[in-house]
């Protein structure tokens, strides 16, 4: 069956950084547009980034751009998302997700999703 398991969360401090790890089975991944998204306490999960199947095209919340970075590798059925910068609102669970062929920013698109990797930053 079709496994994401996400790895690489963290308590870092305010302007620290992470990385985080998506490793992909039982699918065929360069099938799949790969996505990151994240659900703080008491709050509705939202998007973070995506990438499309070749790492051609990516989108970014705005809440995130210029400070987080997602890509891929292929080879190794993984995505990963570089966070820099990191502030206290970051603080959330992070969750990879898988969509058949297409890109998508809407959690409802996305057909597979990891267990997620809690990220806690402090000011």
């Amino acid at each position: 069956q079709v496994q994401l398991v996400e790895s690489g969360g963290g308590l870092v401090q305010a302007g620290g950084s992470l990385k985080l790890s998506c490793a992909a089975s039982g699918l065929t991944f360069n099938n799949y547009a790969m996505g990151w998204f994240r659900q703080a306490p008491g709050k509705e999960r939202e998007f973070v980034a995506a990438i499309t199947r070749n790492g051609v095209r990516i989108v970014y919340a705005d809440s995130v751009k210029g400070r987080f970075t997602i890509s891929r590798d292929n080879a190794k059925d993984t995505v990963y998302l570089q966070m820099n910068t990191l502030k206290p609102e970051d603080t959330a669970v992070y969750y990879c997700a898988a969509k058949y062929m297409t890109i998508a920013t809407v959690v409802g698109d996305y057909e597979y999703w990891g267990q997620g990797t809690q990220v806690t930053v402090s000011s």
